[in-house]
């Protein structure tokens, strides 16, 4: 349920709403835009008479039911973009972000390269892996902590915020030392108490969609973010497992399209696991784009055909700086913001 309070309504108005919200053990989650004031009543057991009762409190304009599942994401509730700050990058609201960079960090000439490459092309962020969940066990898994300095390390030579994936809700409190944007990957989507530990963090996080996960459990996943005040979350729409096996996912333009129409957070794409295939990341980007996506994550290593993980579907620096112009060219045909001016070639 959500309460609507009229234009000029007082603050003792919008606390005596509050105030009995918290006598039936219920949060009011306060959403103040430029037209309007809104209430998010949020909790287990909402009364059945609440709806009249708050209905008659002064200063209240209406009461109106929420009809999805999920609440604080949805356009219901907040009809105007949410935009994420990180480290200064504005995500939503018609920009085009992109993040770039390996899948995995391998060694300090690695990141550092990618990282100079990735900025001198017109990324925004730069992407890395310090923790990789793999589905084997004897694959590379990251360089754990030594990979956040050299990420720490890339950022203060380029100035772009880094990104970074956070695994357990033990590693929260490391990894937000030295990354601006805490990613939750597929795997991970439907770890509640992980999801929660960075709801409580307070840290921009960046939600995969689940290999299998249907866009309204990818939207409750985020729920849990901001159900613990954290507001800052972006939705990254990265490729779901089909019966397809050509491609290594399935890119679902679908769910961009869509969850820009459910949702006021930010929606990224990752054109990269989408495909597993390099050479078809510039189209999906490029597709993605036009879908209404507020931007991307993109895989990007030096050397491809020598990366520890994920090489098969990271572009070349070469091949990265070639697609930017073409990024830039659909966002702006679409009236959209680059947030970096890309160099002429």
């Amino acid at each position: 349920m959500i309460v609507v309070m009229q234009a000029g309504s007082e603050e003792q108005q919008i606390e005596a709403v509050l105030e009995r919200l918290r006598e039936y053990h219920l949060r009011g989650h306060l959403v103040r835009g430029e037209e309007r004031t809104v209430i998010g009543v949020v909790g287990a057991a909402i009364p059945p008479t609440l709806k009249e009762e708050l209905a008659h409190f002064a200063g209240v304009k209406e009461t109106l039911r929420i009809t999805q599942p999920y609440k604080l994401v949805s356009r219901e509730l907040r009809p105007t973009d949410t935009i994420v700050d990180v480290r200064g990058v504005k995500v939503g609201g018609g920009s085009c972000v992109v993040v770039a960079g390996p899948c995995a960090v391998e060694s300090e000439a690695q990141i550092m390269a990618t990282a100079r490459a990735v900025r001198d092309a017109g990324a925004t962020m730069l992407r890395g892996g310090a923790f990789k969940p793999r589905s084997s066990p004897y694959t590379f898994r990251g360089m754990g902590e030594d990979a956040l300095r050299l990420l720490a390390q890339a950022r203060e030579e380029t100035g772009l915020p880094i990104v970074t994936e956070v695994m357990t809700p033990n590693d929260v409190d490391l990894v937000a030392r030295y990354a601006d944007l805490l990613q939750i990957g597929a795997r991970n989507m439907q770890n509640y108490q992980l999801l929660e530990e960075v709801g409580r963090s307070g840290m921009p996080v960046l939600l995969k969609r689940g290999l299998s996960a249907t866009i309204e459990e990818w939207l409750l996943s985020a729920e849990y973010v901001l159900a613990q005040g954290n507001p800052n979350v972006i939705l990254c729409e990265r490729g779901i497992r089909t019966f397809e096996t050509a491609t290594r996912n399935t890119m679902d333009l679908n769910a961009v399209a869509l969850a820009k129409r459910r949702t006021h957070l930010p929606v990224l794409i990752d054109p990269s696991h989408g495909t597993g295939k390099w050479y078809l990341v510039p189209p999906l980007a490029l597709a993605g784009i036009a879908a209404g996506a507020d931007g991307m994550i993109v895989e990007v290593h030096p050397d491809p055909d020598r990366a520890r993980s994920d090489g098969a579907q990271s572009l070349s620096c070469e091949n990265f700086a070639a697609l930017m112009p073409k990024i830039h060219a659909v966002a702006a045909a679409l009236g959209r913001t680059p947030m970096v001016e890309v160099p002429e070639r």
